[in-house]
């Protein structure tokens, strides 16, 4: 009787251990990978594909029963200044969401300028916003780039290096940034036109 008691006994106790590690394992819950860390820091640690600068901020105030609203507009180019560059608008009712929005619009307006020697533009150009106007020359190396405001923001993010400038009409921001854009994609080198001519360069000289 004391040996079946005692095999009894065993055999109970060997049920509750197996109850209890399944209760254990049941309990453990799985460890998350540090996989999502490591996407998130990648993509922090991405670095942009062009550089941006804020040409200009507005505020707009409107005035109602409850008190005043502010909303903000930004213009922004940005560019590689490798010989891209991009102007884009953005409005909110914060300033950063603003240029966020303005500097998004921007990267998607990128366009591809014609600089020859890495330094200048090929021929002189007038580009029309509006009321403004804006006349680009090329200029000998070591010059600089000879102009202010807007329409310097726009050439140093293109990458131009010496080059003159001349505005014509209306100092607007917004109109002068967007005029030297237009002069800057209506540039063609001699290879360029000598393709469209259907003629090779000597010729063309």
């Amino acid at each position: 009787m004391e040996k079946e008691i005692e095999k009894n006994l065993e055999v109970k106790d060997t049920e509750k251990t197996e109850k209890s590690e399944k209760v254990e394992k049941t309990d453990r819950k799985p460890r998350k990978s540090n996989d999502t860390a490591v996407k998130r820091e990648k993509r922090q640690r991405q670095p942009k594909l062009y550089e941006e600068e804020v040409i200009s901020i507005g505020r707009v105030t409107k005035v109602t029963k409850g008190g005043r609203h502010f909303r903000f507009s930004a213009v922004v180019v940005v560019g590689d200044k490798k010989g891209k560059v991009g102007l884009g608008t953005g409005k909110s009712n914060e300033v950063p969401d603003a240029i966020k929005k303005a500097s998004q619009a921007a990267a998607k307006n990128v366009v591809k300028v014609s600089i020859i020697e890495d330094r200048t533009i090929p021929h002189e150009a007038i580009g029309v916003c509006g009321a403004s106007k804006v006349m680009l020359k090329p200029a000998n190396k070591g010059t600089g780039v000879k102009a202010g405001g807007p329409v310097r923001s726009v050439l140093e993010m293109a990458g131009v290096k010496d080059i003159l400038s001349k505005s014509l009409g209306s100092s607007t921001k917004v109109n002068m940034a967007y005029a030297t854009l237009e002069a800057l994609k209506s540039q063609k080198t001699i290879e360029e036109v000598a393709r469209l001519r259907g003629k090779k360069v000597e010729e063309i000289r």
